[in-house]
């Protein structure tokens, strides 16, 4: 298997020169060859913006669905049919703003999903507004005087939930990336990866060059299997960790829980319909009148 298993030979490839999505579609690619998902059993799943034009240029399975909705399918798909990998991918707008109730409440399902969020604190797509993870200060054509909010902290949210594994890269380093992606890929239950990108066209501020100074790699000596210490790490803001903040023992995912398959472990698309008995169902929920 190599990269090219997943290229779509005629893609049209809508990204500015120089878009940290490129190393991240390339070390999607490395990722998957590395890990040997083939690409008939991987699902990529993503909402609106740049970011979730991904699973376009990935030869695989896509469901692209609405503005922030990405991890509501991607929860159903798993759970339909639990031999599938199964990527959720989209941008910081999209997964943290339009999608934010859904990113709190999939934490808390735990479905055996990863999460990969292109984190360029910006909206690409619709030309510069801010997004939930810019800084205080940054001045769009929207936030003429800055912006005055507090950005959003999706590492700390999530470890706040106790997601199983919590991790945050830099599109620079693709070596540790590739690695980090290959473990949240790995992991059983929900994996988030959180993917500092420059956005070459609509964030002068947090470029590449930003990135690297203002970035460092949690060393040997974190413990990421404790809970507090990783929670301490994500709220660091002078410069930001990489690396995995957190990775708990394996716990029961929201697959496991499913009333569905405690005595059938068959997928639910190898079941037949009971046609009667959704009739039934259907006909309690009727309204009278």
């Amino acid at each position: 298997m190599s990269k090219t298993d997943f290229d779509m030979q005629e893609a049209d490839v809508a990204w500015c020169p120089g878009c940290g999505n490129f190393p991240i579609l390339k070390m999607l690619k490395q990722t998957l060859v590395e890990l040997e998902i083939e690409p008939t059993r991987l699902v990529l799943v993503s909402g609106i913006g740049q970011a979730a034009k991904i699973p376009h240029y990935v030869k695989a399975n896509v469901f692209n669905g609405l503005h922030g909705r990405a991890l509501p399918p991607a929860t159903a798909i798993k759970a339909a049919n639990p031999g599938l990998t199964v990527i959720a991918e989209s941008g910081d707008g999209d997964m943290y703003g339009e999608g934010g109730n859904h990113f709190i409440h999939t934490i808390r399902r735990n479905p055996d999903i990863t999460n990969i969020v292109h984190d360029n604190m910006v909206y690409g797509l619709t030309k510069g507004q801010a997004s939930p993870t810019s800084q205080k200060g940054f001045v769009t054509p929207v936030q003429v005087a800055g912006v005055f909010l507090e950005p959003f902290n999706p590492l700390a949210v999530a470890i706040a939930l106790d997601a199983g594994f919590v991790a945050r890269a830099f599109t620079g380093n693709t070596e540790q990336t590739t690695q980090i992606l290959k473990e949240a890929i790995a992991h059983k239950g929900y994996a988030l990866v959180d993917i500092l990108q420059p956005c070459v066209s609509f964030n002068k501020i947090n470029t590449h060059k930003w990135f690297e100074e203002h970035t460092y790699y949690l060393d040997d000596s974190h413990d990421r299997t404790d809970r507090n210490e990783a929670f301490k790490r994500a709220n660091e803001t002078e410069r930001l960790p990489l690396g995995v903040f957190y990775a708990s023992p394996d716990k029961a995912t929201f697959g496991d829980n499913l009333v569905a398959y405690r005595e059938d472990k068959r997928p639910l698309y190898e079941r037949n319909l009971d046609a009667e008995k959704l009739h039934t169902l259907v006909e309690q929920f009727k309204c009278a009148g």
